[in-house]
């Protein structure tokens, strides 16, 4: 029997929700015509067809029984991990880490649990408390960082952004005086080219970091967060530079190589951006599916992250890109759990890691976090 989601897709958590919902509609509109250059949503034309984003194509099924069970096992483990603070995971370089917690909340959400609602609701208000916690004076959200604070800023930014945006918790204005903050330091360490990298300094930038500041900054303006709209065009053009001619992305916009975990990244910092139809998105959107279709990356190095960021690639794409790519990357996700523990193992950064990610692409098709909805 299909079990039941903790909340129906067409049920808002409650009327602050529903606002927060038309207002990010509205922003998603104003980011949107402001790619294409238009100064106001007054005086913007209505958008055309090659600049709106396709609809994706509903498999049937997109979710089946199988993946219902992957689902519920993998949400015990991630319960059983996480720590009296509200952290995820053991006592390791990871185990205070503010991005991995982050992840591990959105992994709730993806399944309809968010503070006060849902089976799960008090393991998302305690990683919410956390996060809250190490967020500095500056802005900065930090804690538990093995490399540079920005990944781990980036990610804790989305998911302030996400729980903000769906109601949020019981302290309503301490979250968006945070939420607030971290965009403000995001978009004050913007490099010159328009890019970011692993600290909080307008120095050199990366694809990967700058995906994570992207993604956040597009949740916070959909919860009506203000982003400034120079800061969007100028990731736009640092994406776009990184892009090579085969359709893929290299690290840094200097001359590299390829690969498939940092071209899904660059495609989906394009969509996030507010570019949904363009020549370097069918051209990304054809390398992913020559270089990395379900089977072939399945051994590969950043496998968790690669997989993550292809399947909003996919998802945002639509059509015969999401119909041609989904259903064998589900079943093959699937077949990597740990059917004893539920979890998914990654070699550097952890079960709690790797299982929020894997978590985040099945319950894609619920469409319960906003930043994946259409």
């Amino acid at each position: 029997m299909r079990r039941r989601p903790a909340i129906g897709p067409d049920v808002a958590i409650h009327r602050r929700a529903r606002a927060r919902q038309a207002v990010g509609k509205a922003a998603a509109l104003v980011m949107l015509l402001g790619a294409a250059g238009a100064t106001s949503l007054a005086q913007a034309p209505p958008p055309s067809p090659a600049t709106t984003r396709s609809a994706p194509l509903r498999l049937e099924p997109e979710m089946n029984e199988r993946l219902y069970e992957s689902v519920r096992l993998g949400l015990e483990y991630l319960a059983a991990q996480q720590n009296a603070d509200g952290s995820f995971g053991p006592d390791t370089r990871f185990s205070k880490n503010v991005g991995i917690t982050g992840l591990c909340a959105l992994a709730f959400m993806s399944d309809g649990h968010v503070p006060g609602r849902g089976r799960y609701a008090r393991n998302v208000e305690k990683a919410l408390e956390f996060v809250l916690s190490q967020c500095t004076e500056t802005g900065l959200i930090v804690g538990g960082e093995s490399h540079g604070p920005m990944y781990g800023h980036g990610f804790a930014t989305l998911f302030l952004g996400e729980i903000y945006g769906m109601g949020g918790g019981e302290d309503d204005s301490r979250l968006r005086e945070a939420l607030v903050k971290a965009v403000r330091l995001i978009v004050q360490c913007q490099n010159p080219e328009g890019g970011w990298r692993y600290n909080p300094l307008p120095e050199d930038a990366d694809v990967s970091v700058t995906i994570c500041q992207i993604m956040a900054l597009r949740s916070a303006r959909n919860a009506g967060i203000k982003v400034p709209k120079e800061t969007i065009d100028k990731a736009v053009e640092y994406v776009r530079r990184c892009q090579n001619p085969d359709g893929g992305f290299r690290y840094m916009s200097v001359q590299g190589a390829s690969a498939w975990p940092r071209s899904a990244a660059g495609l989906a910092s394009l969509n996030y951006a507010g570019i949904y139809q363009d020549e370097a998105l069918e051209k990304g959107l054809q390398y992913l599916h020559d270089n990395a279709p379900p089977g072939r990356t399945r051994q590969q190095a950043h496998y968790f992250y690669g997989i993550y960021y292809t399947a909003q690639a996919m998802y945002l794409a639509g059509g015969d890109h999401w119909q041609r790519w989904w259903p064998e990357a589900r079943d093959e996700i699937i077949s990597r759990q740990d059917r004893g523990n539920g979890s998914w193992s990654d070699p550097h950064a952890g079960g709690p890691y790797a299982t929020a990610m894997a978590l985040i692409v099945l319950q894609m098709p619920n469409r319960y976090l906003p930043i994946f909805q259409k």
